[in-house]
């Protein structure tokens, strides 16, 4: 291969794994990566628990180890792929296309709302009900006694946040992939899988409450710490899509880190209210976690509440940013090529 081609393939394979989420998605009854990461979660949580007992510091210690384990396996495990991908492209290259599509949740978060949406359409007593037990699968939220406002709420919420977590924060480690691994660094599996960790990590176990408040810890700041700048990125990009021109782009950008920085993850409520803006829907409120009620910050408080054509404009904006990014990745991949000759040496 010529010097330019290495780090334009790999931008290429990561854009041919959007095309493949988007068409397959996660096809059902095949293991997917994160369910294998979700058991070694699991397993080593079982073993920390019974050494650590309820001692803070042995959790502490405990989680952190298992954050190292299965971040660093699981970027091993992208770097083999990579490595056989090099060595043996007729094989290597099919398996590093399906892992990268298995990194990302485009195509699954809008068949799950999907779903919903559907089933609010139907008719009698039971369509509540139903749109209720379907949400329930995507949400964390208590979902007993929604009516058809908070249920669409909810959708809107969790297409939002979950655009970043599932989409766009593997999107961005991916493309960075693709630059560094032009000169030999982690490609874009490499780093796609690690994110992939750190968030299954921090879904699993990052909450605060018995003995995960320490032993969650380590997984789940550092997935806030990989999820923070794909975040604004996304904040900063979603405007000039929904029409604002440069001016009013940033003044949107300054406005989903103000109205964002209330919620209680440094990341979740950027995401809404940058996706709240941009849709022109007003989201956050009261909801219930195990019975708890918890004040979440409004955003977008001059626009009106969720219905159905706003979640649909939330998965429509998600749709079009993925685009532009592939785009964005690709003007920066050849600049680097052109600019600077170890650029695009990895696969030669």
């Amino acid at each position: 291969m010529s010097t330019a081609s290495g780090t334009l393939s790999l931008w290429l394979l990561v854009a041919v794994a959007c095309g493949l989420d988007r068409l397959v998605g996660d096809p059902h009854g095949l293991l997917h990566p994160v369910q294998v990461m979700g058991a070694v979660i699991a397993g080593l949580r079982s073993g920390a628990e019974r050494w650590a007992g309820d001692h803070a510091g042995r959790l502490r210690l405990a989680g952190g180890l298992i954050t190292l384990v299965l971040v660093g396996g699981s970027a091993a495990a992208g770097a083999c792929l990579e490595a056989l991908a090099r060595r043996w492209p007729l094989l290597g290259i099919p398996l590093l296309l399906i892992g990268l599509g298995s990194a990302l949740a485009g195509r699954s978060l809008e068949q799950a709302v999907q779903v919903v949406l559907t089933a609010l359409e139907g008719h009698g007593s039971g369509r509540l009900e139903e749109a209720r037990g379907r949400l329930a699968w995507i949400v964390g939220r208590d979902v007993e006694g929604l009516e058809e406002k908070g249920i669409l709420r909810a959708l809107a919420e969790t297409a939002a946040e979950n655009g970043v977590d599932g989409l766009f924060g593997p999107l961005f480690w991916m493309l960075v992939g693709a630059v560094l691994g032009g000169v030999g660094g982690p490609g874009p599996l490499t780093l796609a899988w690690a994110y992939k960790a750190s968030s299954t990590l921090d879904s699993m176990l990052g909450y605060r409450r018995g003995r995960l408040r320490w032993l969650g810890t380590a997984g789940a700041r550092l997935d806030d710490l990989l999820t923070w700048l794909p975040c604004r990125l996304v904040a900063l990009s979603l405007p000039p899509l929904a029409g604002a021109d440069l001016l009013g782009s940033w003044q949107s950008f300054r406005r989903a880190l103000r109205e964002g920085a209330p919620d209680p993850s440094p990341n979740a409520g950027v995401s809404q209210a940058a996706y709240a803006l941009a849709a022109g829907v007003r989201l956050g409120g009261v909801n219930h976690y195990g019975g708890i009620a918890k004040l979440k910050p409004v955003l977008a408080a001059d626009c009106a509440g969720a219905d159905r054509e706003s979640v649909e404009r939330i998965l429509s904006l998600s749709r079009r940013l993925e685009l532009c990014w592939l785009a964005v990745g690709l003007l920066v991949c050849a600049a680097l090529v052109a600019l600077s000759p170890p650029w695009g040496q990895a696969y030669q």
